[in-house]
């Protein structure tokens, strides 16, 4: 390239012959000839052999590929009768298949007052410690109302069904305050895949009287507000903090956002916390009732007066004892029901394989065991009934003579 433009430079504007030019730069005449000639920089080109084997099923290819754009390059081969290397045939189609593939335009979306929040996860990584001390990453729950562009969020135990739906609830009742018309989700398992949405969701969605709508795969303009929420969380308000628990790190982000949605959004040039006003008036009013949210599990409570919920295990009252109890776990307890009876109630821990003991429920449990123990024995009195086992000998005509 450079001496191209050099041999350029000094025929044109200094004049100078080719053969003068050639001994100046110690090049051949025939390399100066050509780069005299050329109106355009050399550029190597690899001329692909027209007898080569993609060559001669080329045509068949394209002409699949004009009919069915998507069809996968193993079904191709297999249609085209293809017995060499797959992974250079793949590429090959890879190649092309741009030049049969539709385009997939992208609407700009314009979002209306109340009409839909935008939901996500983030993961800061392993910086918050559970109750143990060990450094965790916990799900943060993300939720930005698509026209003010209010961010809300909180961190999670986990991303469970049961506490995605806690999360979604704490976050609409504590920070945004109504309902949107829709919720809008990527293919989070907890919410719901394959267009199918997990246990509960439909019954709590009921409850609010809202929707939910999850994004179509490999779709990531849908979302983009709520994308865009992670991003800058990431950027602004992760860098250099540090978090005693999850209760700090939910108190920091809450005061963090609280300063970012009161400037003014670059997008729309207002201010979030003003627009959401706007926002609630087009929203439904939160529901008198709460949704049911949490994990519950119901099982009958075994001699080992423990039962396991959310990776962790907690105590129950020994009272009960071979009945059947229900667990529920919410995002900071976990309580145990037998009928109407509450019979144990828990800080929930957060991580796995936690132990919690109510010292309420050891001393049940060791004034049973004494119980037991001084129990008095079984009376000896009992008349038990020996079988005349002579009757045998009787009946089959073995019975000895005295």
């Amino acid at each position: 390239m450079e001496d191209w433009a050099l041999i350029r430079q000094l025929h044109r504007s200094e004049g100078l012959s080719q053969a003068a030019i050639a001994r100046q730069l110690g090049l051949s005449r025939n390399t100066v000839a050509k780069a005299v000639r050329s109106d355009a920089p050399p550029r190597y080109e690899r001329q692909r052999p027209p007898s080569s084997g993609w060559a001669q099923i080329e045509p068949a290819v394209r002409e699949l590929l004009s009919r069915f754009p998507t069809m996968p390059s193993t079904v191709i081969a297999e249609r085209v009768g293809w017995c060499g290397g797959r992974s250079w045939f793949a590429e090959n189609v890879a190649r092309i298949r741009p030049e049969y593939a539709p385009a997939d335009p992208c609407d700009r979306l314009v979002h209306r007052p109340g009409e839909q929040v935008q939901c996500d996860l983030w993961f800061p990584g392993q910086l918050v410690p559970d109750q143990a001390g060990v450094l965790r990453s916990f799900p943060v729950l993300v939720m930005v109302a698509a026209y003010s562009r209010f961010i809300a969020a909180a961190m999670l135990p986990s991303r469970v069904t049961g506490d995605l739906l806690a999360g979604m609830w704490l976050v609409l009742g504590s920070q945004i305050g109504a309902v949107p018309r829709t919720l809008l989700w990527d293919n989070e398992s907890g919410i719901g895949q394959r267009r199918r949405l997990a246990t509960g969701v439909a019954g709590f969605c009921g409850t609010l009287g809202t929707r939910m709508i999850q994004a179509r795969p490999y779709d990531p303009e849908t979302k983009g507000v709520v994308e865009r929420a992670n991003g800058y969380l990431e950027t602004s308000f992760l860098p250099g903090r540090t978090f005693t628990c999850a209760a700090d790190f939910n108190a920091q982000i809450q005061h963090r956002l609280t300063g970012a949605n009161t400037r003014v959004h670059r997008t729309t040039k207002k201010r979030p916390v003003e627009e959401l006003l706007t926002d609630r008036q087009s929203m439904a009013p939160l529901p008198p009732i709460a949704p049911g949210t949490g994990t519950s599990v119901t099982t009958r409570l075994g001699r080992d007066y423990y039962v396991a919920i959310a990776g962790s295990a907690y105590s129950v009252n020994p009272e009960v004892i071979g009945r059947m109890i229900t667990v529920t776990a919410i995002l900071d307890r976990v309580v145990a029901r037998c009928g109407d009876r509450v019979v144990a109630e828990h800080q929930r821990y957060w991580g796995l394989n936690g132990l919690t003991t109510d010292p309420d429920h050891v001393a049940v449990a060791k004034a049973q065991r004494e119980h037991y123990n001084s129990r008095p024995p079984t009376s000896g009195g009992v008349q038990v009934q020996v079988a005349d086992l002579g009757a045998y000998d009787r009946a089959f005509g073995t019975e000895e003579v005295a």
